[in-house]
């Protein structure tokens, strides 16, 4: 715990439920993303039912990325030494700052003014696209989700779909104004080729190319992309620079390895049995150059946290949010940073926890996305301790912590727990709806109170079970 005690104090922490709010409002919206995300969930089940292996291969996958970081500085070593064998320039970025200064050096001292990119939730997190585009070079996100979000000026909303919030129709209002789209058309497949006859262009423009990297491999120093569009591909082969941002903890020692998450990873994101693109990076095109830039902006950190280490673990898979009620329903924009969901209530107060002290609070606790966590972590046990932690320093609302203290009371104290739910069921039932519904009653905000039942549980028992096995005594 004390690990997080020197973290950086955010200036405005992220108010999740006045932002849900808003999302919630939306009727069309909501239903949409719910039952967008519900439709992977239940594809990703059919998949993982299909493979008689499946939970053994989720222990393999948590086997592996254990041990990996448990030996982690010597397999960053070893994919240094064989990705420099095989031609490519290693770069070591400690935090966002560093890794932008160094992708901005490599494109300076080279003239390149446009940058076309891949998918890389590494680059949202360090910010990157801003940095660059202040110093004079455009940057062109070229992953369909990606390139939606960044004309409408928006983060990815979803590590896998990063915009699976908007209607087909909220699309075609962005491409008309953006990139001269028939506003009237939202037809998906119109939009698509919209983007692509956009897009290509810069493919040819640009004078470098970038990737993140969904595993790098230590045995072969190869980094590897899953994409379904093709414009990894593109990004790190038409242009004469290629440069990958690698998270630290995406390293897996053997290419024997690569195969166990292959399978996982399609499969619990998107509840297919392979993404259309596996491809593999391991050395500069003929005449080109390539650059890798390992970053690790808090991992190390979050790597000697013992409740939090686990999160590491991520592939990016984006099940747990899938499956998770409150996110289904309040929107990744909810979450105020770069990863939303479960997953992002415990990673993201790991950079900042007075900034999202909220987020652990955006649960439900039940469980449902660590069970379909590909590599077994314990996302609903961190989001517990990650509460108690806000708790311990201070960071939970006056009425949220006197309302935790009364319930704390009343919990511990059968007999003051059954006075208080007897003398509640009979407010309820009795008080005017004006006093019910009163601003610091947060239930009923968005929902009607629950019908008042006419006798506790312990009063029915006492009634009929309690006195029938006295007499039978």
């Amino acid at each position: 715990m004390s690990a997080v005690l020197g973290k950086k104090v955010g200036k405005k922490s992220v108010d999740h439920v006045k932002i849900s709010r808003e999302f919630i409002a939306d009727e069309p919206h909501i239903a949409f993303h719910d039952k967008r995300l519900w439709t992977l969930r239940t594809l990703r089940d059919g998949q993982a039912n299909a493979i008689p292996e499946w939970e053994e291969l989720r222990v393999l996958a948590s086997g592996i990325k254990e041990h990996t970081l448990t030996h982690l500085a010597d397999y960053l070593e070893e994919f240094e030494r064989n990705a420099t064998a095989n031609g490519v320039t290693v770069h070591w970025a400690k935090d966002a700052a560093e890794h932008n200064r160094i992708v901005h050096e490599i494109l300076a001292t080279r003239n390149v003014d446009t940058l076309v990119k891949s998918k890389s939730m590494l680059t949202e997190e360090c910010d990157m696209r801003p940095y660059l585009e202040a110093r004079g070079i455009t940057v062109v996100e070229t992953d369909l989700g990606e390139r939606i979000q960044q004309l409408d000026d928006e983060p990815p909303t979803h590590i896998v779909v990063p915009a699976v919030h908007k209607l087909a129709t909220d699309v075609a209002e962005v491409f008309a104004d953006t990139i001269g789209t028939d506003r009237n058309n939202a037809d998906p497949h119109y939009l698509a080729e919209g983007m692509r006859q956009d897009t290509r262009p810069y493919f040819l423009k640009a004078g470098a190319g970038m990737t993140g990297a969904n595993f790098a491999i230590a045995e072969t120093g190869t980094v590897v992309t899953c994409t379904n569009e093709g414009n990894a591909d593109l990004s790190g082969n038409v242009p004469p620079l290629y440069i990958a941002s690698i998270g630290i903890e995406k390293i897996i020692p053997k290419m024997e390895h690569l195969g166990v998450f292959i399978r996982m990873l399609s499969r619990s994101a998107l509840g297919s049995p392979i993404t259309q693109y596996t491809s593999h990076f391991r050395g500069p095109r003929d005449g080109g150059e390539s650059h890798y830039i390992l970053v690790d902006n808090g991992r190390s950190e979050r790597l000697a946290m013992d409740d939090f280490w686990y999160s590491l673990k991520c592939i990016r898979c984006g099940a747990c949010m899938n499956t998770c009620p409150v996110y289904r329903r309040s929107g990744g924009l909810s979450y105020g940073g770069v990863y939303a969901g479960p997953i992002g209530a415990i990673i993201n107060p790991t950079f900042d926890l007075k900034k999202y002290s909220a987020l652990p609070f955006a649960s439900t606790l039940n469980g449902s996305c660590t069970n379909v966590c590909p590599v077994k972590i314990n996302i609903h046990e961190q989001i517990y301790k990650w509460r108690q932690i806000v708790v311990e320093q201070g960071e939970v609302s006056f009425v949220k912590k006197e309302a935790m203290k009364m319930a704390g009371k009343v919990l511990a104290d059968p007999k003051r727990y059954r006075q208080w739910t007897a003398g509640t069921n009979k407010a309820l039932a009795g008080l005017p709806r004006s006093f019910l519904y009163n601003p610091f009653n947060a239930w009923g905000k968005q929902r009607e109170l629950p019908e008042p039942p006419k006798q506790t549980f312990h009063q029915w028992y006492a009634a009929n079970r309690q006195a029938k096995e006295e007499d039978e005594q």
